[in-house]
């Protein structure tokens, strides 16, 4: 069943973006990892955590007294990056992953990134892996 919704997430993404291809990540994160708000240099990024807290996120002009939301388990996550077309700091969202250290108990997630086939460096010939 995860396979299948991280699979048709990542289709609904390629239809949204025109893309034929997709940077996939599953991955379990047992530490804090992207603790500082921020906006990510890629066009569009799509993060939907199947376990645990899901990803937090503040609008960008309020600065460090805005109103931190945070995303449930499950719900999907679209976020334009600094890439994006036309895209300007005022009015940006900015996310970050939840803090896992200040939790009462150990806690894991399990977390879903979908980008661009070239965001973070992702070479032509492992583009083509992946189509294929």
């Amino acid at each position: 069943m995860l396979l299948d919704d991280a699979l048709g997430l990542a289709r609904h993404y390629c239809a949204a973006t025109g893309m034929d291809a997709v940077r996939f990540r599953l991955e379990r994160i047992t530490h804090d990892s992207c603790r500082r708000f921020h906006v990510d240099h890629v066009v569009l990024r799509l993060l939907c955590t199947y376990v645990g807290p899901g990803v937090q996120w503040r609008r960008a002009e309020a600065g460090e007294h805005a109103t931190v939301h945070q995303a449930d388990a499950g719900a999907v996550a679209l976020l334009k990056g600094g890439c994006y077309p036309g895209w300007q700091p005022e009015g940006a969202v900015q996310h970050r992953s939840p803090p896992l250290s200040t939790l009462a108990v150990p806690t894991t997630r399990l977390l879903l990134t979908l980008d661009a086939p070239q965001a973070c460096g992702m070479s032509e010939d492992q583009r083509r892996i992946v189509q294929n």
